[in-house]
């Protein structure tokens, strides 16, 4: 014994090979939906149109979605404020595409005694990109590397906290 269901609501509670005979003479296939209540319930529909359907929709969520990758920009000690107006350019180019994006400085030979110039390009460089992003990962020494990470600014309390 088996609940029938179809798409206007129950049929009734039958054997299973009426269930059967039920679907086929609709040419429509018996699925079972809950074989765990008793009686089982069992539904009359077309599985290979349900199925098309399924994957089409799993198939424009998964075109809605961006994966976001961390784009990077370099900078140097001695750059210019039009050369860092250019940089400003592109890291917004990239934030609008719904990307993350790593600015770092790579010190150099004597560059590596005086951190504090480097700390005060990417300060500069991040006050530049304060209307559009927010710094996610605060700036940070690697080796020889400073490196801090920003990205989009989401609502209305992330601009408020910059």
């Amino acid at each position: 014994m088996v609940k029938v269901v179809d798409d206007s609501g129950i049929v009734g509670v039958m054997p299973v090979n009426e269930a059967l005979n039920l679907a086929s003479t609709r040419s429509l296939d018996l699925v079972k939906i809950s074989p765990h209540f008793d009686p089982p319930v069992c539904k009359i529909m077309d599985y290979g149109k349900f199925c098309f359907n399924r994957k089409k929709k799993e198939k424009e969520a998964k075109k809605n979605q961006h994966i976001s990758e961390i784009k990077e920009i370099r900078l140097s000690l001695n750059i210019g404020k039009a050369d860092l107006e250019t940089k400003v350019g592109h890291a917004k180019v990239f934030i609008n595409n719904g990307d993350k994006v790593k600015v770092s400085i790579k010190l150099k030979g004597r560059e590596n005694q005086h951190p504090e110039v480097a700390r005060k390009v990417m300060k500069t460089f991040s006050e530049l990109c304060t209307e559009f992003a927010f710094v996610e990962i605060p700036l940070n020494l690697e080796a020889r590397q400073m490196v801090m990470i920003i990205s989009k600014i989401k609502n209305v309390k992330q601009a408020s906290e910059r």
